[in-house]
């Protein structure tokens, strides 16, 4: 999902099962379902995960009769992909860069000083 052509739009179900393959590792269809209350029909998972298999968000193993869906990125790198499509839809990148850095709380305009600091840091002057 680098080709950043179009955001892909996560449905409140899409991202509920995300949030279970993001919290437990790779899971079948059942345990989605167990994870999620067992309120779910194995069907509607089921579709869900193909879903979101044809949106490049999840990979699927299959090892005789038992398939197990995982997320292809973590939820950080899916959190950045979005960031990126945002940015890449905006018609000013560095106005929308900077009015978003201005908003951020003092805790996250710190850690994003220590980690500027400490890349630049092993860059040569």
């Amino acid at each position: 999902m680098s080709e950043r052509t179009g955001l892909p739009r996560l449905g409140t179900l899409e991202t509920q099962v995300m949030d279970v393959l993001w919290d437990h590792g790779p899971v079948t269809v059942r345990e989605v379902i167990d994870r999620l209350g067992g309120t779910s029909a194995y069907t509607t998972i089921a579709t869900v995960l193909g879903n979101l298999d044809r949106k490049g968000l999840v990979t699927i193993t299959r090892r005789g009769r038992s398939t197990r869906y995982a997320a292809r990125l973590s939820r950080q790198a899916h959190a950045a992909e979005l960031m990126g499509h945002v940015l890449d839809a905006s018609q000013d990148r560095a106005a929308s860069i900077l009015h978003f850095v201005d908003t951020m709380p003092e805790s996250d305009l710190a850690l994003l000083r220590d980690y500027l600091d400490a890349r630049g840091a092993g860059e040569p002057s």
